[in-house]
């Protein structure tokens, strides 16, 4: 039996935003609907950490880094349309 996959997210936002908000609690709502103790999320607020941001080439927010599983990708927006996010994480087979 092999064990989930898990994902780790890096969700950048600026921060109490109205989209930054938006996107915390839509990642947040994605996480335990489709991916229940898969995930891991970490946040960064640009205006406190600016610096590793730009190392991270991060310039516009809300944007989430997925870091696991590769390859890395990137998702910039309020993450609201769900289907989008599961095509983009390659779970398009979760949709109903």
């Amino acid at each position: 039996m092999s064990r989930p996959v898990m994902f780790k997210f890096r969700l950048f936002v600026a921060g109490e935003a109205p989209n930054s908000a938006q996107a915390i609690a839509n990642l947040a709502a994605f996480c335990r609907a489709h991916l229940p103790d898969r995930y891991e999320i970490e946040i960064i607020d640009v205006f406190r950490e600016p610096k590793r941001a730009l190392a991270e080439g991060i310039f516009m927010t809300p944007t989430l880094v997925v870091l696991t599983p590769p390859p890395v990708r990137r998702i910039v927006g309020t993450l609201s349309h769900t289907q989008t996010v599961l095509l983009a994480l390659g779970l398009q087979d979760l949709t109903a």
